[in-house]
């Protein structure tokens, strides 16, 4: 029955792909570029279902011959074939029903867009800030794992080293979908380089992942903004404290400012500040939305809460320790090289579970 029910949703999302596989290719969607590409994006997306459907219905016809084969042979060897291949596809069926199933659940909207990320250090003073500057260095080693492309737009240096705000874009595949899961208090409990008596000490950093809004996302008038040019400051070589590169963009409605001194070019600073701005901007109606699942899942702590304490990071026992599903592993070094990916795997699951609650499937 089970099985029924879901080739039955499989059958109407069929028509469906089919429906939008002509649309694509007609001239008039085509040039109606948010159409075209809200078209793809659900092309794409629904593709994927269809294969998972194919490799199901596959299985599912080869499961059936193979059942019929063992209740109508009567040569032996013939059976022991049957059976083997029973034996082989029944335990895959469940496996495949989940991973339809969770296909069938429509995905964060924003899972694909590229990422902002800002690291601010918190409570701590110096140590805070150093703290920022070592999950910067974890997350760009990250991202060079992944495949996927950092710039950073800007940065605010601490005194004795770290940084007290860095902030930069990411991009590649899937990245908001994944760095989503990093949002909030990350806390460290170790003897700071400042410490004289060896004591532990707890610092914090917070971290905020916005997903970057495309142009087509948000309708940003010129005149809603103001630009103002400074000199950039920091280190830099000769353009440094001499020209007018570095760009501040105030949005007048809402009053949220940004900036960028990250390029000698005062249009490349702007450009990059655009995108950092419309992304601020959009993030504000996309929080509705995180507010909306986070009274759900336990998980999201991605619903933006900056103020939520998601995982410790535990210098003298060599442990992390993410709080929202209570997950601990002891191996901080490698963690804080870059290999992060094991949590964000786990907590994937996670959601993925209580996605799968939520649903009627």
């Amino acid at each position: 029955m089970a099985e029924k029910t879901l080739l039955e949703k499989l059958e109407g999302l069929q028509h469906k792909f089919e429906e939008i596989s002509t649309l694509i290719t007609d001239p008039a969607v085509i040039s109606d570029m948010k159409r075209f590409v809200k078209l793809n994006k659900e092309y794409r997306e629904l593709e994927r279902i269809m294969d998972a459907q194919a490799e199901y219905k596959t299985a599912l016809s080869h499961l059936s011959e193979a059942k019929e084969m063992l209740e109508s042979e009567t040569d032996a060897e013939m059976r022991e074939m049957a059976k083997a291949q029973v034996d082989e596809i029944e335990p895959k069926i469940p496996v495949m029903e989940e991973t339809i199933k969770l296909l069938l659940i429509p995905a964060d909207p924003e899972d694909n867009k590229n990422a902002i990320v800002e690291i601010r250090g918190g409570t701590g003073g110096d140590e805070a800030a150093i703290f920022a500057g070592d999950l910067f260095k974890m997350y760009l080693k990250y991202c060079e794992t992944k495949g996927w492309k950092t710039e950073i737009t800007n940065i605010s240096e601490g005194t004795s080293g770290g940084f007290k705000e860095v902030i930069f874009t990411v991009s590649g595949e899937n990245v908001y979908g994944t760095l989503k899961y990093e949002s909030g208090v990350h806390r460290v409990q170790r003897v700071p380089q400042t410490e004289t008596q060896g004591r532990v000490h707890t610092s914090a950093a917070t971290v905020a992942v916005l997903p970057e809004a495309e142009e087509f996302d948000i309708d940003l008038k010129e005149s809603d903004v103001r630009v103002d040019t400074f000199c950039s400051s920091g280190a830099g070589g000769q353009s440094v404290n001499t020209t007018y590169s570095a760009i501040r963009l105030v949005h007048i409605p809402s009053g949220i400012t940004v900036q960028c001194q990250d390029e000698k070019s005062q249009h490349k600073n702007k450009a990059k500040a655009m995108i950092e701005l419309r992304s601020r901007i959009y993030a504000i109606e996309h929080q509705k939305y995180l507010d909306e699942i986070g009274s759900k899942r336990k998980t999201m702590v991605s619903t933006g809460d900056r103020s939520a304490k998601i995982r410790t990071y535990n210098y003298p026992q060599g442990r992390i320790t993410d709080h929202r599903i209570n997950y601990t592993i002891y191996n901080l070094a490698a963690f804080m090289g870059g290999d992060i990916q094991g949590v964000i795997d786990q907590l994937i699951v996670a959601e993925n579970s209580e996605r799968l609650k939520e649903s009627e499937l």
